[in-house]
């Protein structure tokens, strides 16, 4: 990515690159072209999309689009090629939502055998292992062989991370399951604390107090 001196994005210079799985082309074009436009409107960026690589190329549309909003198309880009629909991508528009990747090949190497295994225990009977983790951390979780990909807040979604990484590394459900809990417990229990703190410098019309 090339910005100018000014730190402003340059339409038809400055460019990230992207790749997608040919059969998630469709996903992210939507029907009539629906959901990349959509990205395109809400990020003000240009996505240039190749549907016989595969090969997606990001602009920016104006002088004006910032970088954090580029980053925000191509994480939103990066969500529909790791398995994600295009309503939990979208998600990635609020400010305080990221994307991370696992692939899991880091852990048990490229066999596919391996690999089939250990997503295997991410999913869980009945997709059970993901749904619980989705559910206790508020994240959406996305497998997509050989990758395990994560939307959620920045806490949360690294939460959710070292617990499939646990499952990967062989780890009992169980265990994980009361990782999971105990993390998420001290982090609303902090959340509310924050909250807490903050109510009583307003007064009841809604005005901060004098000090």
């Amino acid at each position: 990515m090339q910005d100018n001196e000014k730190g402003r994005l340059i339409p038809g210079v400055t460019r990230l690159y992207e790749k997608l799985p040919l059969e998630r082309i469709g996903v992210l074009l939507g029907d009539n072209g629906r959901v990349k436009k959509e990205i395109e409107v809400k990020t003000r960026t240009i996505l240039t999309v190749d549907s016989e690589t595969g090969s997606v190329i990001i602009e920016p549309a104006f002088p004006e689009t910032t970088s954090l909003e580029l980053m925000k198309a191509r994480d939103i880009v990066r969500a529909v090629a790791y398995g994600f629909s295009p309503e939990r991508a979208f998600k990635l528009f609020d400010e305080d939502q990221i994307l991370l990747v696992i692939d899991v090949r880091q852990y048990v190497g490229d066999k596919p055998n391996h690999v089939k295994r250990v997503l295997g225990r991410v999913i869980g009977e009945d997709g059970k292992a993901r749904r619980v983790l989705e559910e206790t951390t508020g994240t959406y979780i996305s497998v997509y062989e050989p990758y395990v990909a994560i939307i959620g807040d920045y806490e949360s979604a690294n939460i959710a991370r070292t617990a499939i990484e646990m499952l990967v590394e062989g780890r009992t459900h169980a265990t994980v399951y009361k990782y999971v809990e105990r993390e998420m417990f001290t982090v609303r229990k902090r959340r509310m604390r924050e909250l807490w703190v903050k109510g009583p410098e307003l007064d009841t019309g809604g005005k901060e107090r004098d000090s």
